[in-house]
């Protein structure tokens, strides 16, 4: 089993989180690892520098293992219809590599992938324009991700919560994309 999900940082947490959801647990984070041989211009998926060669040899790969066992794990153990899975970072890359090869923060444009929990698998929403700059077509903002995603955990993006002087605030200020669920 821990070689199924790659025998990473990563992988090692991913497949920890299947068992914590295994287990009950009803809200599971998994973060990337900033491990000491990161290079400081490149660290983790922040890609300044070198982004191809990263991408292909450092990062996609062991996302790619951990994450299809994931998704294959819940599927065969009945759990990924009620478990939503989320995999995305706060920003886009720029359309463009930089002198160094790498691409730098950009928030027009971002990847964000979900399956599970009430979300209807093997579609793509929205698009960028040709060099992935802008969006092209089915924009989403952040507020509309958050309400997507507290609509499939079951709950209203409009409800209010209130702080400790009292103030409302709504859990999402965003509308839910409702092309993408099942």
């Amino acid at each position: 089993m821990r070689d199924r999900y790659g025998r990473t940082q990563f992988g090692q947490s991913v497949l920890l989180g299947r068992r914590l959801i295994e287990a009950g647990v009803t809200l599971v984070q998994v973060n990337w690892f900033r491990g000491p041989e990161e290079p400081s211009d490149a660290p983790c998926w922040d890609s300044h520098a070198r982004e191809a060669e990263r991408l292909k040899t450092v990062l996609v790969p062991p996302a790619d293992h951990a994450i299809a066992a994931l998704l294959e794990d819940l599927e065969s153990r009945g759990l990924l219809k009620e478990t939503l899975v989320v995999c995305m970072a706060e920003f886009g890359r720029t359309p463009r590599f930089n002198r160094v090869a790498g691409r730098d923060h950009w928030g027009h444009v971002y990847s964000v992938a979900l399956a599970g929990g009430g979300v209807r698998g093997g579609q793509v929403f929205g698009a960028s324009d040709p060099i992935g700059a802008y969006p092209r077509e089915g924009r989403a903002s952040p507020q509309d991700l958050t309400a997507t995603i507290f609509h499939c955990l079951g709950y209203d993006p409009q409800t209010e919560i209130h702080d400790t002087l009292g103030r409302p605030l709504p859990l999402s200020r965003g509308e839910v994309i409702h092309p993408i669920l099942a």
